[in-house]
């Protein structure tokens, strides 16, 4: 069992930052690869960032790229998304996840664990 729980939305202007947290507890952190995931009122869940076990590959949206940042410490247990330059096309709720596998994936099917959710709001 390993349980999730994602910290650090709000609401920002846009063109601002924010910082996710994800803290992992259960199951050999090391061992998995962790993603995060949105979704939007209407819309499918997407994943914006995936990262693997070992923290050496990293996938993107292409609707993040160079704006989003995934990171991992596998000491403490922990996953970020480092956010910048947000636009109101990123207000979502925002999950964080932990997949069956030590490979990044940005399918949701190949997640295990989910955390609860929290919301960014992005203002224009």
């Amino acid at each position: 069992q390993v349980h999730l729980v994602e910290s650090g939305g709000g609401l920002v202007q846009a063109g601002g930052s924010l910082r996710l947290s994800c803290a992992a507890s259960g199951r050999t952190f090391s061992n998995y690869a962790m993603g995060w995931f949105r979704q939007a009122p209407g819309k499918d869940r997407e994943c914006v960032g995936a990262i693997s076990a070992s923290g050496g590959s990293t996938y993107y949206a292409d609707s993040v790229k160079g704006r989003f940042t995934i990171s991992r410490d596998t000491a403490k247990k922990m996953v970020y998304l480092q956010m910048n330059s947000l636009t109101p096309d990123d207000t979502a709720v925002y999950y964080c996840a932990a997949a069956k596998y030590g490979y990044w994936s940005s399918k949701a099917y190949e997640y295990e664990y989910w955390g609860q959710g929290t919301q960014v709001s992005v203002s224009s």
